[in-house]
């Protein structure tokens, strides 16, 4: 399945290593299938969201993925897809940027006609195929409508997508130069926090993170002075403060590392979707490596 991963350290700049692709070991590469996009997100000094992402058949240029990124940013947002709607091309990869805010979902949302007729004009904020590009659509439309109430426009999007539309997951993470969002729901897929202190643990550690399954790497040496917290689709290390997100939860990261956390969505959706209700591509991009 895909993998999500957020990081804040606002307001705070950090200095951050990203392999998006970390190379397995043979017997890995056996028991998983290649992704079929990477990407990561950030934001330069003055605000401007930057992505640097790349579609990826398989055993095709993969290179790209296992280069080191060097970047800076007060958040990042990072994303291993394995695609269920849309075809291999830039502009189907996460993250995508809307109204300067970067956002990433690991799911699938059907009854896209629908969505479509719901976005009216603001289905020209899409400019790819994908299911997770149409509903950040919505995010946007209804953050406008709130007056850039962020935490308002996500709650009344979600809301309205797990009442009207055919849903197996919607797990998400969107940030802005200072904040972080992320929201699982309903239980299908797991989303973890972690609240990490400068330095870890034991307080002299640098930021060493690697996924066991999205073959996803993060370094920062920064992070050994620097508070930070972290959102992953696993947890990245065997540090005791992983928290695992309930569903329906979402939580927020403010400008001052502050996290909050509410369930939005106490209920399962209206027309929930199992595995054996996808078509196989589908399916075959939700089961877990």
């Amino acid at each position: 399945m895909c993998r999500l991963f957020g990081l804040s350290s606002a307001p705070h700049r950090t200095h951050a290593t990203f392999w998006l692709l970390d190379a397995p070991d043979s017997l890995s590469r056996q028991s998983r299938r290649d992704p079929d996009g990477t990407g990561l997100g950030y934001f330069s000094a003055d605000g401007t969201p930057r992505t640097d992402k790349a579609p990826l058949a398989a055993y095709r240029d993969q290179a790209f993925a296992r280069e080191a990124r060097e970047v800076e940013s007060t958040t990042f947002v990072a994303h291993v897809r394995f695609a269920s709607t849309g075809s291999l091309d830039t502009r189907n990869t996460h993250p995508f940027e809307q109204d300067g805010r970067l956002f990433a979902h690991n799911g699938v949302v059907e009854g896209l006609d629908e969505l479509d007729d719901h976005l009216g004009e603001d289905r020209s904020l899409v400019r790819g195929d994908t299911d997770s590009e149409r509903v950040f659509a919505l995010i946007t439309r209804e953050i406008r409508r709130h007056d850039g109430d962020i935490g308002a426009g996500l709650r009344q999007a979600v809301g309205w997508i797990a009442a009207n539309l055919p849903v197996f997951a919607l797990n998400l993470i969107l940030t802005t130069p200072d904040e972080l969002w992320a929201l699982r729901y309903p239980d299908t897929h797991e989303l973890y926090v972690l609240d990490r202190p400068a330095g870890g643990e034991h307080g002299n550690r640098h930021l060493d993170h690697s996924g066991s399954h999205g073959r996803l790497r993060v370094h920062s040496a920064k992070l050994t002075g620097q508070h930070a917290v972290v959102v992953a689709s696993e947890r990245m290390d065997d540090s005791p403060r992983w928290s695992p997100l309930e569903p329906g939860e979402l939580l927020t990261v403010g400008r001052d590392l502050r996290v909050s956390r509410q369930i939005v969505l106490p209920d399962p959706p209206a027309h929930r979707l199992t595995l054996d209700d996808l078509h196989p591509e589908a399916a075959a991009s939700q089961r877990a490596a």
